[in-house]
């Protein structure tokens, strides 16, 4: 059976982070399209700060620094979050 840790990375390195990839190159896209982006360039940003976040919960992963139950909880925290964008 994979540890959560495992799962958790997983997770992130699958999904969390090709998503939030593709959005950013969506909002790229956009900004570039029109000259009126201000919110586009605030979501981008919001997105960037997001990605950086994953990157380094991914890296606390890889070297032990979080602990079961602290995998598990964000675990859940991202399927639950997952679940309400469906």
């Amino acid at each position: 059976m994979m540890r959560i840790e495992q799962k958790l990375a997983n997770l992130i390195k699958d999904e969390v982070l090709r998503e939030i990839e593709d959005y950013i190159d969506e909002l790229f896209e956009k900004i570039v399209s029109k000259k009126d982006a201000k919110e586009d360039k605030e979501t981008l940003k919001e997105m960037q700060e997001m990605k950086k976040e994953f990157e380094k919960i991914l890296a606390e992963i890889e070297s032990d620094e979080l602990d079961e139950e602290e995998c598990i909880e964000l675990f859940n925290e991202i399927m639950d979050m997952r679940k309400e964008e469906e």
